[in-house]
């Protein structure tokens, strides 16, 4: 036993100094190996692609959440205060500037600027970005 080379087997077949384990024979020790890789790939396989489909799904879902629902919802809200615009609201569009709505067609609308009535600026509808209603 105290003749074994260090390195002929694997390490966890190889005796230790104060160990009196002998070496597997070949013959066991590969039977061994075969079983052990089978069982590796066996549930390695199994478990590695059903990590990759739960950790694909897991991604999908959080960018559902964080990109597209959100961009969902404020077209939504974007669509609704277009249908809602009228003649007379006043509005806030995407240059800063305030004014009243005095004429429309489907995308189009003709905002009065200032208090001169002199003003007048043809836009599209999608410059707009606030609306108020006039209070009654």
């Amino acid at each position: 036993m105290e003749n074994i080379r260090r390195g002929s087997y694997p390490v966890w077949q190889q005796a230790h100094p104060g160990n009196k384990a002998l070496p597997l024979d070949r013959h066991t020790a590969e039977s061994i190996y075969k079983e052990e890789t089978v069982m590796l790939l066996a549930t390695g396989g199994t478990m590695g692609m059903g990590f990759w489909v739960i950790y694909i799904a897991v991604i999908l879902g959080f960018m559902y959440f964080i990109a597209i629902r959100p961009q969902k919802k404020e077209k939504k809200r974007q669509q609704e205060m277009f249908a809602s615009i009228a003649i007379g609201d006043s509005v806030l569009t995407s240059s800063g500037f305030y004014g009243v709505i005095i004429d429309m067609t489907d995308d189009t609308v003709i905002v009065e600027f200032g208090n001169n009535k002199n003003c007048r600026i043809p836009m599209q509808k999608t410059a707009i970005v606030q609306v108020e209603k006039p209070e009654a």
